[in-house]
């Protein structure tokens, strides 16, 4: 497995991380035993920068990375966790229902998440999103001070905007930006966003770089994902938007093809080439895609193959938007 280095002076990571969200919530019915399983698989093929929040399951997702790495402490040092906080859920309906980055709450946040894991340190800790009322000098100072502590390791922050990662960068060294990044949705990263990462030495962990799935040519209909599936409730899985967005994924299918490679490694690889700074971190709990993605890192692609898939998907083609409204207001603070 290849490596790169998030930011200057960050962690090395496996050049394809792996998202853990979907072992325990949002996408199906979980496994735990299949999620153990995919986890020692991980390690097996070099794919050592693990992905997860305090927000998946309430918690849930911390407390099976934590399982797993008890059984696994020998090689905890090869392990890069990183984990998420700042979404806070109702207690009756359990939905989010708030945003919480104070300074008192980055410190409460980080302890439990610790526990959870069960381990001493949080390689790469990250501001899930933000609340625009407090200022995000007082976030990321209250996470320098867990620096020191030795809590944590390195900082992230999650789905900003390009003002907010100055000021955040100005006050601690900002290791990565997480942003969702994929030939389906490249207007979060390209421009603005992505020339001030590059300026202050920041990389971009690429979530959802598969498109929720929808770019791996799996999904080819609304039936095709279970009763309790959050897709169900996004735009871009909508009757009426799913079936032109197909249309695009048989594109993509089509250069993969051409190229030599599965879909869902055509996509991964063509994030890979625009820069040795973008790490994408598909997620998922079974083997057998796991070790489809993980071999994305050897598909190296031409110019002329990048333009192939960004051609495939034309800006603008794709129909709905990333999340439902309530959640997108959330996103770019």
């Amino acid at each position: 497995m290849k490596h790169r280095t998030l930011g200057t002076h960050g962690p090395r990571v496996s050049a394809v991380g792996l998202g853990c969200m979907g072992m325990s919530v949002a996408y199906g019915v979980p496994d735990a035993a299949e999620s153990g399983r995919t986890l020692d698989r991980a390690l097996d093929v070099g794919v050592d920068f693990l992905d997860t929040a305090d927000a998946y399951g309430r918690g849930a997702n911390e407390e099976l990375l934590g399982t797993w790495l008890r059984r696994r402490a020998a090689e905890r040092g090869r392990v890069v966790l990183a984990t998420k906080f700042g979404l806070r859920h109702d207690p009756e309906s359990g939905r989010v229902d708030r945003v919480d980055t104070s300074a008192e709450y980055v410190r409460s946040a980080c302890h439990a998440s610790l526990r959870r894991l069960g381990v001493d340190y949080i390689d790469l800790y990250c501001v899930h999103r933000r609340d625009p009322a407090t200022p995000i000098e007082e976030t990321v100072g209250a996470m320098a001070e867990l620096v020191k502590a030795g809590d944590i390791r390195y900082l992230a922050l999650s789905e900003v905007g390009a003002d907010t990662l100055r000021r955040a960068h100005a006050v601690h060294p900002i290791s990565a930006v997480q942003l969702e990044y994929s030939l389906f949705t490249r207007d979060v990263v390209d421009g603005e966003m992505l020339d001030t990462c590059r300026e202050l030495g920041i990389s971009v962990v690429a979530y959802s770089p598969l498109g929720r799935a929808m770019l791996t040519g799996s999904i080819t209909a609304v039936g095709d994902l279970g009763s309790g599936d959050n897709r169900r409730r996004w735009p871009r899985f909508a009757d009426e938007n799913l079936a032109h967005n197909l249309t695009l994924v048989e594109a993509v299918h089509r250069a993969a093809d051409e190229i030599g490679c599965t879909p869902a490694q055509a996509a991964l690889a063509w994030l890979l080439a625009q820069g040795d700074d973008i790490v994408p971190i598909p997620g998922t709990k079974k083997r057998r895609y796991l070790e489809e993605n993980a071999a994305a890192a050897d598909v190296t692609l031409t110019a002329e193959q990048c333009a192939l898939l960004r051609g495939a998907v034309p800006d603008g083609a794709v129909a709905g938007g990333r999340y439902p409204e309530q959640a997108m207001s959330r996103l770019g603070h």
